[in-house]
């Protein structure tokens, strides 16, 4: 029997075998038609700071239709309603004495009556207990406070507030009683100012809103000290004038 001989590679045109190319491509040792071609994975951070880009956004888009929504309803609230704050004004402001002892403490008695006016139609005021200081308007000293309970003021109301206001009997430091002394020396006149805190609700039909503090001050006013043993003086209040602020407080901070 004989032996069959294969060829190794196809005839050529003049029927002898083609040689092999040598040296070997990598693609004829490994077999370019098994070769697997190479696909990226997708790159999570991408995807994660795209989710986050989009929560921003979202989270922002939310924020802003929640303000609008606020402002539009208080601009609805406001052209209904038409609220303005309430006004204080100082009607009568009498002396019986204002002197020092020898401790350095502030000695004084005033008898003070203010006028707080709701200028609202639909609008009515609840009030908090109120207190009152009597100031030195040059020296910011405290020479005598008061106090005014609870009150309601309704709608276009006026409501009369008198208070008995006292020194503190807190002696003061050498540097505040020099001021004193040099201001009630200067021709026995005095100019005060009334500083009044307190806090407010508004109440519209049967919605009320929580209380919101207001300090009220009110200067212009010029006392003339009586002699010691004298009748009292009614100062002057004719130029003296009003200033509403409210304080709210947010945390520790009062603006």
């Amino acid at each position: 029997m004989t032996d069959r001989v294969f060829p190794s590679g196809k005839p050529t045109a003049n029927g002898d075998a083609a040689a092999p190319v040598f040296p070997a491509t990598k693609a004829q040792a490994y077999g370019a038609t098994t070769r697997t071609g190479y696909h990226p994975q997708p790159s999570r951070r991408r995807h994660r700071r795209g989710c986050c880009c989009w929560c921003y956004l979202w989270t922002a888009v939310a924020v802003l239709v929640l303000i609008f929504l606020l402002v539009a309803a208080l601009g609805v609230f406001y052209l209904i309603y038409r609220p303005h704050r309430p006004s204080f004004s100082v009607t009568s402001f009498r002396l019986a004495y204002l002197n020092t002892t020898s401790s350095g403490a502030v000695k004084s008695d005033f008898n003070l009556t203010v006028t707080a006016r709701n200028p609202n139609k639909k609008i009515e005021y609840i009030y908090s207990p109120v207190s009152m200081t009597v100031l030195a308007t040059d020296s910011e000293i405290d020479v005598g406070e008061g106090n005014i309970p609870t009150f309601v003021q309704g709608k276009r109301d006026s409501t009369v507030l008198r208070s008995n206001i006292k020194s503190n009997s807190q002696p003061l430091d050498s540097n505040s009683l020099m001021k004193l002394k040099s201001a009630t020396n200067a021709k026995s006149r005095l100019k005060l100012k009334v500083k009044i805190d307190t806090k407010v609700k508004v109440k519209v039909g049967s919605l009320k809103t929580p209380r919101i503090g207001i300090r009220v001050t009110c200067d212009g006013i010029t006392a003339t000290i009586p002699a010691s043993g004298g009748p009292a003086t009614i100062a002057s209040t004719a130029n003296s004038n009003c200033k509403v602020d409210t304080r709210i407080k947010i945390w520790k901070w009062t603006i």
